[in-house]
């Protein structure tokens, strides 16, 4: 037991703690970045001309029909063939970013979509523009109703960076298995990377809870059971 615990601190602990900085490096540009493409995407599917209601579409079309798998593939793999080089840590990123931007934009367009027309219409008898109407009125509205449904993105984002690995960009995931190849332990490397996971998660969860109290408006938010 004891020399368990001394692997586990001087072999174990500062290869993953190297893996799980890298995992965070990931995760916190693909998820504002995504948040951040959601947000136009979505809104341009609401409120977009017809050439741009047909592009948006497309682009959720493509991000979420092919697995994330495969499009950190053509952004590493495939773009060398035309002459585009990515690091793994920027294929990774725009791979998750360009993904979690296609699912975030669906929150948005339906947090939108629930937004009385009125509203529009109030913002422009007062002079409001269109742009502005949506900027300053709606948006704000849609982004606290979509906030459960990007967050719950957000969560989903910290697993799927496992896949980084698969491109050569070493994370948590990644180390664990260079760890569990390299002395053949398996079951109790993985289970402690599978742990580091479930805190990050938790972790996250509690602060979208405590993010959602703190925005939510009294009167308009339903009761919690």
């Amino acid at each position: 037991m004891i020399e368990e615990l001394l692997f586990i601190r001087q072999e174990v602990a500062p290869e993953l703690i190297a893996g799980l900085w890298m995992s965070i490096q990931l995760i916190i540009p693909s998820a504002v970045c995504g948040l951040l493409i959601g947000i136009v995407i979505g809104t341009l599917r609401v409120y977009g001309s017809p050439g741009l209601k047909g592009f948006a579409g497309i682009y959720v079309l493509f991000f979420r029909g092919f697995p994330l798998l495969v499009q950190l593939y053509l952004w590493y793999f495939g773009l060398p063939r035309i002459g585009i080089y990515l690091s793994p840590f920027a294929a990774s990123v725009i791979g998750f970013s360009l993904c979690s931007g296609a699912y975030q934009s669906e929150y948005i367009r339906g947090a939108l979509q629930s937004i009385r027309k009125g509203q529009l219409l109030a913002a422009y008898s007062i002079g409001f523009s269109h742009t502005r109407a949506i900027f300053s009125i709606l948006l704000p509205q849609a982004v606290r109703r979509a906030l459960p449904g990007c967050g719950n993105e957000l969560i989903y984002l910290i697993k799927y960076s496992s896949l980084a690995y698969m491109v050569t960009c070493i994370e948590l995931t990644g180390k664990g298995s260079i760890l569990a190849n390299f002395h053949f332990k398996y079951l109790e490397i993985f289970i402690i990377v599978g742990a580091i996971y479930l805190l990050l998660v938790s972790v996250v969860s509690v602060g979208l809870n405590y993010l959602e109290d703190r925005i939510a408006v009294p009167g308009f938010d339903r009761p919690k059971i």
